[in-house]
C-alpha cells in the first residue's frame, strides 16, 4: 500500500442541513485505501439544535469516525460574525493544518471557506478547494454584510484551485457576481444515500404507526415540507398557502419538519389564520424517510437553495413535488415533468399548484414516476466518485 493522501474537510458547523450532510457523506465515503481523511468542524450551539437534531448529529459523527474520519472540533468556529472568535478559529485551523500537513484542504460553507482557505494558504497546503453549498448573496444577510462577503469571496478565489458548485445555476450566479473566472468552477451535484429513501426499505407498518402517532386518519391528504425554520426557507408562504387550500380541501393536513428561530412566529401565523389544528410542527426528526413516505405532496418553499438535496430525498421516496423557481432548484425540478415550479413568494400560485396535484391522482403519479427515475443520478456514491476524480486531477 502506498502513502495515503491526507485530505482535510473544514465546515463551520454540523447541523441538520444539506451542507452538513453533504460534507459528512463525502468524508465518510471517501476511499480510505487512498485517502487519510480529517474533518475540522465548528461548534454547533445547543440553543441552535433540538435534542433530536443533536442525536442525529452524534450518530452521523460516530458513523464518520467508524469509517476512519478523524474529527476535530474548534469551539471558536461559529456561524455568527465575531472578530475575536474568528481570529481564534483562524489560528486553531492554521495550527491543525501545520500539524496534519495535508495535500488537500476542502472547505465547506462561507465562514469556514474564508478562514479555512487562508489558513491553508499560509500553512502552504498544495491544493485548496471550496464548496459554497449555495451562496450568501441572497436571503441570509443585509446588503452591507453581503457586499463584504462578496469581496471576501473574490479575494479568496485567488488562492483557491477549484470551486465546487452543486448546480450549474449556482456556478452561473457566482460568475455573475464576479467571484472567480469560469475555469475555476466545476459542478458536482450533492449526493444522497438513496437506499435509505427507497420505498422498498420503508416499512408500511412504520408509516401507519406514524399516522396514528400524529393523529392523521387515512382520509386526510398530507402536504409537508422539511427545513430549518428560518426566513430564507419560506415557511410563511407555505402556511399562507395552506390557509387558502383548506377552504377547498378541509380534509388536508400540513406538516412542518424542522426547527428554528421562526417557530413562534409561524405558530402565531397559524393561530391568526385559524389553521392551528391543521398544521403540525414536528421539530427535527430522525425518521425523515417514513415522514416523506406518508406525504401525498412534498413542498419546498425556499427563497434560495444551492440545490435542495431534500428534493432528491422526496423524489427517491416517490413524492410529487411543488417548489419555488429559485437558485439551483430548476436544475433538479423541471416544471410539469418531475414537479411543479412556482414563482417565489407567489402564495396564490403555490396554493394552486398544490391543489392541482391533490385533485389529480393521474398527474401525481406521472410526476412521481419521473422523479423516482431521476433520483439515482444524485446518489452519494456518484458524488464522492466525482470529488475523488477532481482530487486526483489536481494532484497530477
Amino acid at each position: 500500500m502506498g502513502i495515503k493522501t491526507k485530505v482535510v474537510h473544514i465546515i463551520t458547523r454540523l447541523d441538520k442541513g444539506g451542507s452538513a450532510e453533504n460534507t459528512l457523506l463525502t468524508a465518510s465515503l471517501m476511499d480510505k485505501e487512498r485517502y487519510e481523511v480529517f474533518l475540522i468542524r465548528g461548534l454547533s450551539l445547543e440553543s441552535d439544535m433540538s435534542p433530536a437534531e443533536s442525536d442525529v448529529l452524534g450518530y452521523d459523527l460516530t458513523r464518520a469516525e467508524a469509517r476512519g474520519v478523524r474529527v476535530f472540533t474548534i469551539p471558536s468556529l461559529v456561524r455568527r460574525l465575531s472578530p475575536i472568535d474568528d481570529l481564534r478559529a483562524f489560528i486553531s485551523i492554521y495550527r491543525l493544518l501545520k500539524e496534519i500537513k495535508p495535500r488537500i484542504v476542502h472547505t465547506h460553507t462561507s465562514k469556514a471557506g474564508i478562514l479555512g482557505r487562508w489558513a491553508a494558504y499560509l500553512a502552504r497546503v498544495p491544493i485548496i478547494i471550496h464548496t459554497p453549498h449555495g451562496h450568501v448573496f441572497y436571503g441570509y444577510f443585509g446588503r452591507p454584510l453581503t457586499r463584504i462577503f462578496i469581496l471576501l469571496e473574490r479575494y479568496s478565489s485567488y488562492i483557491t484551485d477549484k470551486i465546487v458548485t452543486l448546480t450549474d445555476k449556482e456556478g452561473e450566479e457566482h460568475l455573475q457576481s464576479k467571484i472567480a473566472p469560469k475555469a475555476k468552477f466545476i459542478t458536482i451535484h450533492s449526493g444522497v444515500l438513496l437506499e435509505r429513501y427507497s420505498p422498498s426499505n420503508i416499512n408500511q407498518i412504520d408509516i401507519n404507526g406514524l399516522k396514528a402517532q400524529l393523529g392523521l386518519s387515512n382520509e386526510v391528504a398530507i402536504v409537508g415540507t422539511v427545513g430549518r425554520l428560518a426566513p430564507v426557507k419560506g415557511h410563511e408562504y407555505f402556511i399562507k398557502a395552506a390557509g387558502k387550500i383548506l377552504k377547498n380541501f378541509p380534509e388536508t393536513r400540513f406538516l412542518l419538519i424542522g426547527e428554528g428561530e421562526l417557530r413562534s412566529y409561524l405558530e402565531g401565523l397559524c393561530l391568526e389564520l385559524g389553521i392551528s389544528q391543521q398544521v403540525l410542527f414536528l421539530g427535527w426528526r430522525d425518521d425523515i424517510p417514513a415522514l416523506l413516505a406518508l406525504m401525498d405532496v412534498f413542498v419546498l418553499p425556499s427563497l434560495n437553495e444551492g440545490m435542495g438535496r431534500v428534493l432528491v430525498e422526496a423524489m427517491a421516496v416517490g413524492k410529487p413535488i411543488v417548489a419555488f423557481r429559485v437558485g439551483g432548484i430548476p436544475n433538479l425540478i423541471q416544471d410539469r415533468e418531475n414537479g411543479i415550479l412556482v414563482l417565489p413568494k407567489d402564495i396564490e400560485g403555490l396554493a394552486r399548484a398544490i391543489t392541482t396535484l391533490l385533485a389529480s391522482r393521474t398527474l401525481m403519479e406521472e410526476l412521481r414516476a419521473k422523479g423516482t427515475a431521476k433520483a439515482p443520478l444524485y446518489s452519494a456514491e456518484n458524488m464522492v466518485q466525482k470529488i475523488e476524480a477532481l482530487y486526483e486531477a489536481l494532484l497530477k
